[in-house]
């Protein structure tokens, strides 16, 4: 808190700045002051910042937290990993090869691990990248074939297979489901392909 009462905290960083010029909650990269932040103004901005579906990386548990909660009518996906990491880059580009055509129902965020640790232990992000789906603040887990429901630990380098991926969790978890089945079978899937 300043000495005038107002509220600094800390925003997103955007990816794309061109895209999101006139949000001033997306595309500062330093603190900006606000008044009262509640659910109802975040929800309000970030409906006026549909336009680019990578909305940003995200760079402390409370923005993770507000991102999972704050999104009622799409999914979000959350890449956990190290930025620098080659694979995490090479699945970085395929979400941004595909987030214009899933923009109506999903929202793609990045979160690098060794900035904001709060979920290492929880989601047990060990890996170089693990990609996450959440709606309406629920975890939604998917059946790969691997074993491993939780996340997708590799990276995914072909954008068709990500986009029915993501649309599969979509329309299960706006069924309901909780555990949704992946379009395509993993379990033969080797590791370092």
């Amino acid at each position: 808190m300043t000495s005038r009462g107002t509220l600094i905290i800390p925003v997103f960083t955007c990816v794309h700045h061109t895209s999101l010029s006139t949000s001033p909650l997306l595309h500062t990269s330093c603190n900006r002051p606000l008044n009262a932040l509640t659910f109802h103004r975040i929800r309000s901005l970030r409906l006026r910042t549909r336009g680019h579906p990578v909305d940003s990386s995200l760079h402390s548990g409370w923005h993770v937290d507000q991102a999972i909660l704050v999104e009622e009518d799409r999914v979000v996906c959350i890449r956990f990993g190290h930025d620098h990491d080659p694979e995490c880059m090479a699945i970085d580009e395929t979400l941004y090869g595909v987030s214009e055509k899933v923009q109506n129902f999903a929202v793609i965020y990045l979160v690098d691990i060794t900035e904001v640790p709060d979920f290492n232990k929880m989601y047990e992000l060990y890996d170089n990248s693990s990609l996450m789906f959440f709606y309406r603040n629920k975890h939604i887990m998917i059946d790969l074939g691997t074993g491993d429901n939780n996340k997708i630990n590799w990276a995914i380098t072909d954008k068709q297979e990500l986009i029915d991926i993501i649309e599969t969790v979509y329309r299960g978890a706006s069924k309901g489901r909780g555990l949704v089945v992946s379009p395509r079978d993993y379990s033969t899937r080797q590791k370092g392909k």
